[in-house]
């Protein structure tokens, strides 16, 4: 019975020090910051893009560019932050070719 007892008083003793603590818990936010950059250019499929991207805080920016198959590029420079939110400009960077001639076929015609 006095084993009992003891280990009640013990588990009343670190019940009420944790209520009656003299730390208390607070919770700790790590300042967002980071950057990164990628690109890819493969020759295969043509495809072409970069992107870069930084945080700093709230305030997040970056600009995305991507070869269009038109010959154009599309460029998207892009920012967001707690007051403004996202806001994005998007370009189309050159002149767009379209196929001519021999190379073009068109598949709405029966032969």
């Amino acid at each position: 019975m006095f084993k009992i007892l003891a280990l009640i008083a013990c588990l009343a003793i670190v019940a009420s020090a944790q209520y009656h603590g003299e730390h208390e818990h607070k919770e700790h936010y790590a300042h967002p910051k980071y950057k990164f950059e990628y690109g890819v250019k493969d020759p295969h499929t043509g495809d072409h893009k970069t992107q870069w991207e930084e945080r700093d805080g709230d305030v997040v920016k970056g600009v995305y560019t991507l070869h269009e198959a038109d010959g154009t590029e599309r460029v998207v420079e892009y920012k967001s932050d707690s007051h403004n939110g996202f806001e994005a400009n998007v370009k189309k960077v050159g002149h767009a070719h379209h196929p001519h001639g021999a190379s073009y076929v068109n598949v709405d015609k029966h032969y």
